[in-house]
């Protein structure tokens, strides 16, 4: 049996997969901007720059950036037999959505979405085999 747990956030994915007791992690980064917004109501100036936020471009641009580190995850995961996705934010359960619509076949492998804080690489490993063991 093939076991993998995907630790996962907007910045990186740790790729944790277990096989035959033998632990093997690899990284994928995103290339997902972070938003800033410079200017505005909160300008020290008075009558400052007022920098238009086109928030409607932005979210476009960072959803397909999402979209394809997504998509980038896919091949290091498709041959496992089981799956659990965890992670400190929001984007784990994106990636099980996206997974639902794009890869039935994966996500019918996905045991359990979990929110778990930062960890080291040697605390993803054991919280990998840990949850197996269940």
């Amino acid at each position: 049996m093939k076991y993998t747990g995907i630790w996962i956030d907007k910045r990186n994915a740790k790729i944790i997969t277990i096989e035959n007791g033998n632990a093997k992690m690899n990284s994928i980064h995103s290339e997902i901007e972070e938003f800033k917004i410079h200017g505005g109501s909160g300008s020290r100036q008075k009558g400052g720059p007022q920098d238009v936020v086109q928030d409607s471009k932005f979210l476009k641009r960072e959803k397909n950036q999402t979209k394809r580190y997504f998509e980038d995850i896919i091949p290091a995961i498709k041959d496992t037999d089981s799956l659990v996705i965890f992670g400190p934010a929001q984007t784990g359960n994106d990636f099980n959505k996206e997974l639902s619509k794009k890869h039935p076949n994966i996500y019918k492998k996905v045991k359990s979405v979990e929110k778990t804080d930062t960890m080291t690489d040697n605390q993803l490993v054991a919280w990998v085999k840990d949850f197996f063991k269940q």
